[in-house]
């Protein structure tokens, strides 16, 4: 007997819109959103689309209308809940930006709740897109299903990320010059947690030190060798989520 095709497929387009969804809602789709359902996905009426709205979940919408300019589709059902993620912030320097998109991107696809632009003194970039980011992170999120946008703060310089830092959240700090085995510390410390990522050039003595001198702070390794800011972003997040976020257990 012929299996079932599992619906909605696996191939159905996922976005991300603005609007609060519910059962029955009826919503044009227009702009850059319609291009790629029209014209990318060639989607007709009646084909299954995806939806989440940052606030309620994920829903499965089928088109009712596609035209070349707005495509209409209508809510179905809830399939899934907005989820919990891990209290957990990326606080990254600023990097080049393609190095700077991809610590957006994979950021958003290993788990974080929020992510924090880090202006430090060698920071080669010191300045930051908001919409660009928050389409990079909003696609990044559609690709690996998540059905949560991570916050994106403003960006901040160290001192005052170190002068606001928040009671009660561990701010691991990967220091280059060496410190605790990520794995002991992130092992010691559990609860709300963030992850400091230097720039290309890496932090200054001064700026070390008064990282160092937080009483929130744990300098942290990442291992024998000296890794990029994108790298060390990754391998980072990678570890923790692994021995405290949404992959422990």
């Amino acid at each position: 007997m012929t299996a079932t095709p599992a619906w909605p497929p696996k191939s159905a387009p996922r976005l991300f819109v603005d609007t609060t969804l519910g059962e029955g809602l009826r919503l044009p789709i227009d702009g850059p959103q319609a291009h790629y359902l029209a014209k990318v996905m060639r989607v007709g009426a009646g084909d299954a689309v995806v939806l989440c709205d940052n606030r309620t979940g994920e829903w499965l919408a089928r088109v009712v209308e596609a035209g070349k300019r707005e495509v209409v589709v209508e809510c179905e059902r809830l399939m899934r809940e907005r989820e919990e993620v891990p209290d957990f912030w990326l606080c990254a320097a600023l990097l080049k930006k393609p190095n700077f998109d991809l610590v957006l991107e994979k950021a958003t696809e290993l788990g974080a709740a929020r992510v924090v632009p880090v202006v430090t003194r060698r920071c080669v970039a010191d300045k930051l897109n908001p919409e660009r980011a928050l389409t990079i992170m909003t696609e990044a999120a559609e690709q690996c299903a998540r059905t949560a946008l991570p916050e994106l703060s403003d960006r901040a310089k160290l001192d005052h990320l170190l002068r606001d830092w928040p009671e009660g959240r561990t701010l691991f700090f990967a220091d280059e010059n060496g410190g605790m085995p990520a794995a002991v510390a992130f092992s010691l410390h559990a609860g709300p947690a963030a992850l400091l990522i230097g720039p290309e050039g890496g932090f200054d003595e001064a700026e070390r030190a008064a990282v160092r001198a937080h009483p929130a702070a744990v300098a942290l390794s990442l291992g024998p060798r000296i890794l990029r800011g994108e790298t060390a972003t990754i391998a980072g997040m990678a570890l923790w989520m692994g021995m405290q976020g949404d992959w422990f257990g």
